[in-house]
């Protein structure tokens, strides 16, 4: 790893570790992305609803719901 050197004016050196340059590629990815993101928010927003639905047309939570069956 490269390394800087700076010299202050009464001559004191502060040595610090210079950060790898940033790159942004277009190719799709695994993992934590903005889609991946979106995606996972989506399927949340449709489940909680779909939970929502259930409640209201049948009277019951899931887990009384799924006891009842």
């Amino acid at each position: 790893m490269r390394s800087g050197v700076v010299t202050e004016e009464q001559g004191r050196q502060n040595i610090y570790a210079v950060e790898p340059q940033m790159y942004v590629s277009s190719e799709s990815q695994f993992g934590f992305n903005k889609q991946s993101e979106l995606l996972n928010g989506r399927l949340a927003m449709i489940g909680f609803v779909s939970l929502l639905i259930l409640e209201v047309t049948t009277g019951h939570g899931l887990i009384g719901f799924l006891t009842s069956l």
